[in-house]
């Protein structure tokens, strides 16, 4: 598995604190100063990518931009950084297709756990006996980490996007409570305010094509969480 990372921020002595601190952890760190070089390394080296992390403030653009960028070309996991404080960063880079947000100040340790959470709940180490998750027209597959519609089409998701979907076809039918669906989805429990996993699930429904009101296919269930009604049948070919 590549151990390659993309950090783009504006600050040097952050971006030099990053280089050593995650090369120290066997990372492999490529680093820009602002979106013209991000977008010039992320050409050149998107396929080879492990994850990429975005800073929101920068001299000539700003994250969200470079996030719907990377996520018009690749599916490579993203975290993104934010100085606000106010949740609206957040909702807005999830709504685009980052994975996870870090609000800053953050110690470097909290984003190498970050980093490492999301890779790992990313890794393709599914038996290949549970490949195929099959439900009303659309193929999940485990291996190669992607959704076929009924027109054969891959569906675009994000790694976010597909591990919430990956925990619901594993329970078909089973109420979620949202607290749980946090912790296997985004590693960490919901603030009583927080809104980031109804933003999620909002996407996966469109995504789905299940964003009539009420939901048929990702149903909420009022006080007690989300059920994933569809049959769902598993293969391994």
């Amino acid at each position: 598995m590549t151990r390659k990372i993309l950090i783009v921020d504006d600050d040097q002595k952050t971006r030099v604190l990053l280089k050593a601190y995650l090369e120290k952890n066997q990372y492999e760190v490529i680093l820009s100063h602002n979106g013209e070089s991000f977008i010039a390394e992320f050409q050149h080296q998107f396929d080879q990518l492990a994850l990429v992390i975005l800073d929101v403030m920068l001299p000539d653009t700003d994250g969200f931009a470079l996030c719907k960028t990377v996520r018009q070309r690749c599916n490579v996991p993203i975290i993104m950084l934010t100085a606000s404080s106010d949740e609206t960063d957040r909702i807005v880079g999830l709504e685009l297709g980052a994975d996870d947000y870090i609000a800053k100040p953050y110690s470097p340790r909290e984003l190498l756990a970050r980093i490492k959470a999301i890779l790992r709940r990313s890794g393709a180490d599914t038996a290949v006996a549970s490949r195929y998750y099959k439900f009303v027209g659309f193929t999940l597959d485990l291996v190669e980490r992607k959704v076929i519609d009924s027109q054969g089409q891959v569906v675009a998701l994000t790694g976010l996007d597909y591990q919430l979907l990956k925990y619901f076809v594993e329970h078909p039918g089973d109420i979620l409570d949202r607290q749980v669906l946090s912790e296997q989805t985004r590693g960490r429990d919901l603030g009583p305010l927080d809104r980031t996993l109804d933003v999620q699930i909002s996407r996966l429904r469109q995504l789905l094509k299940d964003d009539r009101k009420p939901s048929e296919l990702i149903k909420t269930v009022r006080g007690a969480g989300y059920v994933f009604s569809a049959d769902v049948s598993i293969s391994g070919v």
